[in-house]
């Protein structure tokens, strides 16, 4: 096999068209020439050249072993082994060991490009197109991928805390469609704000419904792998949450979401209202003062009268909940108020599962979906403010988002 070791490339044949195959060829040619060395440093003489004192019987090339695919993240090209006879020491080439078909750069890329959210079969179709139609993919690459994950993610979930200083968690109870929507579960999800203003995905776990039960499980689980008690806990209002931070951490203050607030309040508004409406009840969480929010609810109240009795009463229940937030710095009222923080990432994971629907098991899907927070944490930006985090987390006392002294307190009115 005649071997073409030029490095010179005619440019006047070069055009935008055939400039990615030409590049393929480079690179397999360069393959090759490199092969060819590894087998003559091995030898220890270049091809038709002898070694002095070593007859030819002792070690020689044997022609080339049947043509492979190698699949890089540049593309995927053919070469061919060189074969050695005569030698007790078997030839083991370490650029191109026996059964690599990829390198380890693409291994590393599946994931990524996978958790972006592509359907099985898209994912294979958009491989083939960026390495071309050779690269040896099938569906069990795909699903040891996910075998893989499973096993990182049951590592994850029994990682130590000790050490990870939380100061806010975002709490959720995420449905996601798919497998998990079938079997009636939603991902009970939690992400920690910590000391120094970054935040983290804590736990993601499977649960049939948002019970005390399930929230408690989770957060003693927290708690003995060494988290310690939050300042602020930020839910969406369900009284499984609620009762499970009793049991657990019941020092820990307790914040509703006021977007699933304000959604349930319109909810019990007629259509031909609900510019109005939005427009009052959307105001309140934005007052500077907790007296300024109480005298918005009363205002949006007086204007519910008699016809939206129901949307006046909901902003009564639980009150106390909705305006903890007041007791802490302003700069992270915007973060506070609602449980954006968990919901943001899942905007993503939900398209992505909604259009493959590729998940059948709970278990699978939990563990792909645990990998694609993790992609998205990598993007989370830090809380405003990050030094305020460190005044709360010693213990620091606020009133309408500003710090006092011991003594100086404002009683809200």
């Amino acid at each position: 096999m005649k071997q073409n070791t030029t490095d010179v490339t005619d440019v006047s044949i070069i055009t935008w068209d055939n400039l990615e195959t030409m590049v393929r060829s480079k690179v397999q040619g360069f393959i090759q020439e490199i092969l060819e060395q590894e087998v003559s440093a091995f030898l220890g003489r270049d091809r038709y050249e002898r070694r002095d004192g070593v007859a030819p019987q002792e070690g020689s090339r044997n022609g080339y072993a049947k043509p492979r695919k190698l699949t890089m993240s540049s593309g995927t090209v053919e070469v061919r082994r060189p074969r050695i006879r005569g030698l007790e020491e078997r030839f083991e080439s370490k650029v191109l060991p026996l059964f690599k078909k990829r390198s380890q750069e693409l291994g590393d890329a599946l994931p990524e490009l996978y958790l972006h959210g592509l359907s099985l079969g898209d994912f294979e179709l958009a491989l083939r197109g960026l390495l071309g139609d050779d690269a040896p993919l099938s569906a069990s690459t795909i699903a040891r991928l996910k075998t893989k994950w499973q096993a990182e993610y049951e590592q994850w979930r029994h990682r130590s805390l000790h050490g990870v200083d939380v100061v806010y968690l975002w709490c959720d109870g995420v449905y996601v469609k798919a497998g998990l929507e079938r079997e009636k579960a939603a991902l009970l999800t939690i992400i920690a704000g910590l000391r120094d203003g970054t935040k983290t995905v804590l736990t993601v776990e499977a649960g049939h419904r948002e019970s005390t039960e399930a929230w408690s499980a989770i957060l003693r689980d927290l708690k003995r792998r060494g988290m310690n008690c939050p300042r602020l806990v930020m839910g969406d209002g369900h009284l499984g949450l609620w009762g499970a931070l009793a049991n657990v951490f019941p020092d820990a203050r307790e914040q509703r979401c006021w977007n699933h607030r304000v959604m349930n309040v319109l909810d019990r508004i007629n259509q031909k209202d609900q510019e109005v409406a939005r427009r009052l009840v959307t105001a309140i969480p934005r007052a500077e003062t907790r007296a300024d929010a109480e005298r918005r609810k009363k205002e949006f109240q007086d204007w519910c009268g008699e016809k939206h009795q129901k949307a006046a009463a909901l902003l009564d229940h639980d009150w106390e909940r909705m305006v903890t937030f007041y007791s802490f710095p302003k700069e992270h009222w915007l973060h506070l108020r609602t449980t954006n923080i968990v919901e943001s990432p899942f905007a993503v994971v939900r398209l992505r599962t909604t259009a493959a629907k590729r998940f059948k098991k709970v278990e699978n899907a939990t563990a792909v979906i645990w990998r694609m927070l993790l992609v998205a944490e990598k993007n989370f930006r830090k809380l405003n403010a990050p030094d305020k985090l460190a005044e709360v987390a010693d213990g620091a006392t606020y009133s309408d988002g500003v710090q006092v002294t011991t003594g100086e307190e404002k009683v809200a009115a």
